[in-house]
Order: C-alpha cells, then sequence, then structure tokens
C-alpha cells in the first residue's frame, strides 16, 4: 500500500532531526586527530570548538583548536551560564559553548563536541539522548607512547594521565559506542564514526535533542 503524502513527509522530516555526537576518550587517545580528518573528509556536522584557559601548545590555532582564554574570562562564562558544561582537567579549565551547540541544533544541524570524561557525564545528564563515542587507543603502551611523542607532557605528568586512563576506562557504560583508535589507522576510526552517523540517522525512533 502506498503511503500517503504526509506520511511520506513525516519519514523524512524524522530523518532530519539533528544529532549531538559526543565524543569523548582519554588523552593521548586521538580525539584531535580524528576530528581533524573528519573535518578535512567534509563531515557535515558543526563542530563545537571548546573553551580552555590552558596555554596553547605549538600548532595549535586560536578559535580553531580551542578558544584560549583567561580564567577570569572562563569564570565570568560560568557565571553567566554560557557553558553547556565545564570541568577542570589536569589543573586546566574546558567548557562547552551553550549558544554554539543550540544554535547549531535549532538550524537542524548535527553537532560534534569533544570533551572529556567529566564532561561527557554532565552532558548525559543534561542531554541523555545526545549520541556518546568512547575514543581509546588499542593497548596502555600505546597510550603512553603517543603521550610521550607530544613532548608535552612531563615525567609525573605522563604518570598521572595513564592512570586517569585506566579510571576513565572504568567509566564505559555512559557511553553508547567505543572506538579502538588505533597507530596509524585513524581513517578507520572516521570510518567508524561514520557508520555510527548512518546508523543512528536510520532509528526507527530518533533521538530528540532539546535545549
Amino acid at each position: 500500500m502506498k503511503k500517503s503524502r504526509c506520511e511520506s513527509q513525516a519519514l523524512f522530516n524524522l530523518s532530519k532531526r539533528p544529532l549531538l555526537i559526543v565524543i569523548s576518550g582519554p588523552s593521548g587517545a586521538g580525539k584531535d586527530a580524528v576530528l581533524t580528518k573528519m573535518r578535512g573528509e567534509g563531515f557535515p556536522l558543526e563542530h563545537i570548538v571548546t573553551v580552555t584557559t590552558r596555554p596553547k601548545r605549538d600548532k595549535e590555532r586560536n578559535n580553531v583548536d580551542y578558544h584560549f582564554t583567561s580564567m577570569e574570562r572562563f569564570q565570568e562564562m560560568i557565571e553567566r551560564q554560557e557553558l553547556l558544561e565545564w570541568a577542570n582537567v589536569y589543573g586546566n579549565w574546558y567548557g562547552v559553548p551553550k549558544a554554539a551547540v543550540k544554535q547549531a541544533l535549532d538550524k537542524g544541524q548535527d553537532v560534534v563536541v569533544k570533551v572529556d570524561i567529566q564532561g561527557a557525564a554532565t552532558i548525559k545528564k543534561i542531554l541523555p539522548q545526545a549520541v556518546f563515542i568512547f575514543l581509546v587507543p588499542p593497548s596502555m603502551e600505546e597510550l603512553t607512547l603517543r603521550l610521550k611523542q607530544r613532548h608535552t607532557e612531563s615525567s609525573a605528568d605522563l604518570d598521572l594521565r595513564t592512570k586517569a586512563c585506566e579510571e576513565e576506562i572504568k567509566q564505559l557504560s555512559l557511553f553508547d559506542y567505543v572506538i579502538v583508535n588505533k597507530q596509524d589507522e585513524i581513517d578507520l576510526a572516521v570510518a567508524e564514526i561514520r557508520a555510527i552517523i548512518t546508523a543512528e540517522k536510520c532509528r526507527v525512533t530518533p533521538r530528540e535533542i532539546a535545549l
């Protein structure tokens, strides 16, 4: 039996409901590299740039990799409720701008944000219908190697981040999907994220994100 025009339009509208995709994982899992690759491949996603008080690293670009800001300005954003979530990670503050997320969702645009485990847990409470993806390295040995290759952490920081990773992996139940991001196989991780998005768009009951 043929569907009526109204029924077909309703199905089309369901498929157009925007997704909020939350990508998280331990330090060194390759979150930035995966997001950069996704941008380069032209994923139709609104990438929300995180605000942080940490110093800019070499090769990082302000307002592209992060919105680098002062502690005073960050505190002001908290007081004005301008952040969807915020957390102190290894002595620096990170937060997701709420207005940027809302504006994109209101336009019907799929949104991706990168947060730490604390941030993912906070968003889970506020917006449980978001899509939560946990990115992990294949082993603790590879994680340690990646952190060393960045040349941005001291020996003490490396130990701290490695121990934190062990605890963060215990929070896996917060997430909908887990992706193992192997060294030199970033294309595979990106392809798996694309498959997740495709599957979510094919859900009979779409996720409803209201912010």
